[in-house]
């Protein structure tokens, strides 16, 4: 199953909401997964320029950026995706 790794800012909205109800991550987590295919592997919360660093599966590419557009237009979070390529598999794309 492909690997994306999604850097997450909370807005405004996000954070206060999250303040409000912590367990509304979890919440997002179950729905990424029930509603658009997306299961969340591993999550941290990070200091720096991101709130949230997140490793997801899905399908494909496609998959997670309709995901991350519907995150998006909530007004809660702004994100961005990268495509993880596992080292083994570079390595032998290199051999």
């Amino acid at each position: 199953m492909p690997t994306f790794i999604v850097l997450s800012t909370l807005t405004d909205d996000g954070a206060e909401t999250l303040v409000k109800n912590p367990e509304r991550i979890k919440e997002v987590n179950q729905e990424l997964e029930r509603d658009f295919g997306v299961r969340v592997v591993a999550q941290y919360a990070v200091l720096g320029p991101y709130d949230f660093v997140n490793v997801v599966e899905a399908e494909d590419a496609a998959t997670v950026a309709r995901a991350m557009l519907h995150l998006a237009s909530r007004g809660s979070v702004k994100t961005m995706t990268l495509e993880a390529i596992p080292v083994a598999d570079l390595i032998a794309q290199l051999k």
